[in-house]
C-alpha cells in the first residue's frame, strides 16, 4: 500500500543561522544585503543558505521592509498588439532594477478598470501603471489616490495623482491630415475609436483643427471599438453614408485593417479611390498589401519610461510629472 508523501520541512532563517553558526539577525541581514557582517561570515551565510536550499518568502519580506518588489501594470486589451511592446518594455525595466511586474487585463471595461486597480491595492504593489485608462477622471483619481505611486501612460493627470507618460496624438493627427491634402485628398472622414479615449480625444482635437487650416471639415466621423472588425463595420458604414470619401483617417492600426477589409469588399482600391492612415504602427502594419501609412509611437520605450518614471515617484516621492512623445508619420502604400 502507498503511503502519502509527507511534506518537506520549510527552511527558515534560524536553520540557515544554525547551519552557519551566527544568530538568525545576522542571517537577515546578510541575505537582505543590510550589511554589518565580515565576508568570511557572509561567504558562511551563504553557502548555509544554498546547501540547504534555503528560499525566502517574498511577501513575508514585503510585510517588514514595507516593499513587495512589485509593479502592477494594467492594461485595456492584452490581443491588442500596441500593448505587448509596452508590457515588454516595462518588463524589461522592472527587471533590471529588481522589481516584478504584476500584469492585468481591463478588456476595455471601465467598471473592471476600477476593480483591478483595487485588487492590486490590496495585492500590496509598491506602484501601479494603467496603460489607456478608460474611467472618468473623478473616479480614475480616487482609486489611484490609495497607492503608494502611479504613472498614467497616454492619460494626463495632475501631478499630485500622477506621473504621465503622454503620446502627443494632436500633432500625430495633425500631421496625418496635412499629409493627405498634399496628396489632394479633400473629403476625408473619421474612425475615431472609443468616445471614453484620452487619446481618441486628442486625435480628433488635431484632426478638426487641421482640416479647419486648410478649410474643410470631416466628411463623416464614427465612433467604435479598436478592432479590427469593429474597425470594419465602422468603414462600411462611412462608405454608405458618405460613398464620396477620398480618404479614411483611423483611430489605430487595427481599425485601419478592418477599413482595408470594408473598402476590399466594396470595390474600392486603395490608394486609388481612399486614402488610408492608421495610428501605432504594429508590426503587422508594413507588412499588409498595400502597406500602411501610420503614426508610429515608441512602444517598448514607453513602457521603460513609465517604469522609470514610477520608480522615481516610489523612491523619492517627487512630482516628477512626465514625458511627451511625438508621433513619427510613417508613409507607406495606402496613401
Amino acid at each position: 500500500m502507498s503511503r502519502t508523501k509527507e511534506p518537506e520541512a520549510k527552511i527558515t532563517i534560524a536553520d540557515v543561522a544554525r547551519a552557519a553558526g551566527v544568530s538568525p539577525m545576522t542571517v537577515s541581514r546578510v541575505l537582505n544585503d543590510q550589511g554589518g557582517a565580515s565576508a568570511e561570515t557572509t561567504q558562511r551565510i551563504l553557502l548555509a543558505a544554498n546547501e540547504l536550499n534555503y528560499r525566502p518568502n517574498p511577501f513575508a519580506r514585503g510585510l517588514r521592509s514595507d516593499r513587495s518588489r512589485t509593479i502592477g501594470l494594467l492594461v485595456p486589451d492584452i490581443t491588442n498588439p500596441f500593448f505587448p511592446e509596452v508590457i515588454r518594455g516595462a518588463e524589461d525595466a522592472a527587471s533590471a532594477a529588481g522589481y516584478n511586474l504584476l500584469l492585468s487585463n481591463v478588456v476595455e471595461n471601465s467598471k473592471r478598470e476600477g476593480e483591478l486597480i483595487e485588487a492590486l491595492l490590496r495585492h500590496r504593489v509598491d506602484g501601479i501603471i494603467v496603460c489607456s485608462a478608460r474611467l472618468p477622471d473623478a473616479a480614475l483619481h480616487k482609486a489611484l489616490a490609495h497607492h503608494r505611486a502611479a504613472v498614467l501612460i497616454n492619460r494626463e493627470a495632475p501631478p499630485e495623482v500622477a506621473g504621465t507618460i503622454v503620446t502627443d496624438y494632436e500633432t500625430g493627427a495633425s500631421r496625418a491630415i496635412d499629409h493627405l491634402v498634399e496628396r489632394g485628398r479633400r473629403r476625408i472622414a473619421i474612425i475615431a475609436g472609443p468616445r471614453s479615449s484620452f487619446g481618441g480625444k486628442s486625435r480628433l482635437v488635431g484632426i478638426r483643427k487641421t482640416l479647419a487650416v486648410h478649410g474643410l471639415k470631416a466628411h463623416g466621423i464614427v465612433y467604435c471599438d479598436p478592432t479590427a472588425a469593429i474597425g470594419q463595420t465602422a468603414a462600411a458604414q462611412l462608405l454608405a453614408e458618405t460613398p464620396d470619401i477620398d480618404a479614411l483617417v483611423c483611430y489605430n492600426d487595427l481599425n485601419a485593417i478592418g477599413a482595408m477589409k470594408a473598402c476590399r469588399a466594396a470595390g474600392i482600391s486603395i490608394p486609388e479611390q481612399i486614402a488610408l492612415i492608421g495610428f501605432d504602427d504594429i508590426p503587422a502594419a508594413e507588412l499588409l498589401s498595400p502597406a500602411l501609412t501610420t503614426l508610429r509611437v515608441q512602444k517598448r520605450e514607453m513602457g521603460e519610461e513609465a517604469v522609470r518614471l514610477l520608480l522615481s515617484r516610489i523612491a523619492t516621492k517627487n512630482r516628477q510629472h512626465g514625458i511627451v512623445i511625438v508621433p513619427e508619420l510613417i508613409v507607406r502604400e495606402t496613401t
